[in-house]
């Protein structure tokens, strides 16, 4: 394996083969970096527009690439679910089965903007020139180790993250991403028969994986009256059955507020969020896809910080809040109003 070497300079031109480039994306998880990393596909294509892109993904987010017509080629991958059962044979099948897709085809580059140790093994399965972070840049500096060339671009959390990913592929592919990020989605016409009669409506994202980024309750509930007061019918969003508990506190006893009456699917979501007037949330998967699609998103930060996960986006945003410093309702509530879609 060849030493990683941290700069690419400016008249290092890369030869690719003759034909078709083929290039292999690998970003795995969580969803908010998925997100993050779709206007890559925009750039490659914007540059290299004969290229054909094909992208390996944790298969719960399989359905989500499927909505961008620039994506060849959506590869699940299940490692979420194998480490519950390493050793079955449903694993070993299923493994079996996505190193053999893997091996059967020659890239021309293969990125790694994960920058793990994880997303670095799974790259390395398949035949091309691996390129992703150099030591000083990537999330698990031992990732560097597994790539044939790497890219130093600051600490990995020095900014956001839609910024650095396309970055990463400018520098791996020999071009300068320029302009607003472009996300790519074409979610299908999706308006939500829990909220009809309502024009328009929002949605609000209370939940998050990591309890820490949570807003208070209390704020919520006072967002939420003022919302319907304003005449915006407002649907609460939920994954699980704690989320679903806490969306009905939020909603009870608050005539215009909807909590939705069943999980609905990513692809669903995507849908229901375009269509909506604004969207409000957390720091949260979801949020990013709101933005990803279109809609008006106002953004709460309580315990990250919007220089490294925040909203990237030429459609309207706020980002409000950093590391420990919620922001307070008003505020919230005056940011919801001046980006709102009548």
């Amino acid at each position: 394996m060849a030493t990683s070497r941290p700069t690419l300079a400016r008249d290092d031109v890369i030869q690719y083969r003759a034909g078709r480039m083929r290039v292999l994306l690998v970003k795995i998880s969580s969803m908010g970096d998925v997100i993050h990393n779709l206007p890559v596909v925009g750039d490659i294509l914007r540059a290299r527009p004969e290229a054909r892109i094909d992208w390996i993904v944790e298969e719960a987010y399989a359905g989500l690439l499927g909505l961008h017509p620039g994506i060849a080629q959506v590869i699940p991958i299940a490692l979420r679910r194998w480490r519950r059962a390493p050793l079955s044979a449903t694993t070993r099948g299923e493994a079996g089965v996505l190193w053999r897709r893997l091996r059967a085809s020659h890239y021309d580059a293969i990125v790694d903007s994960q920058g793990n140790v994880k997303s670095a093994l799974v790259a390395r399965i398949a035949h091309g020139e691996h390129l992703g972070y150099a030591r000083e840049s990537a999330r698990e500096p031992l990732a560097a180790a597994f790539y044939d060339r790497g890219f130093a671009n600051g600490p990995y959390f020095s900014q956001p993250a839609t910024r650095r990913y396309r970055a990463l592929a400018g520098w791996a592919l020999g071009y300068a991403p320029e302009g607003a990020p472009h996300y790519g989605l074409t979610p299908p016409p999706q308006r939500p028969d829990w909220l009809a009669g309502s024009e328009p409506y929002a949605i609000a994202l209370t939940a998050t994986a990591r309890d820490e980024k949570l807003w208070p309750e209390a704020h919520w509930r006072s967002l939420l009256a003022q919302q319907t007061r304003a005449g915006r019918r407002v649907g609460l969003a939920w994954g699980n059955a704690a989320e679903r508990a806490r969306a009905e506190r939020l909603a009870d006893g608050i005539d215009g507020a909807q909590v939705a009456p069943r999980a609905l699917g990513l692809v669903e979501w995507a849908g229901v969020l375009a269509g909506a007037s604004c969207v409000v949330g957390v720091d949260t998967g979801l949020s990013f896809l709101a933005a990803a699609v279109g809609a008006p998103v106002v953004a709460i930060y309580v315990a990250t910080s919007p220089t490294h996960v925040g909203i990237v986006a030429s459609t309207p945003h706020r980002c409000l809040g950093d590391v420990g410093q919620p922001p307070g309702v008003d505020d919230v509530f005056g940011a919801m109003q001046e980006l709102a879609r009548a």
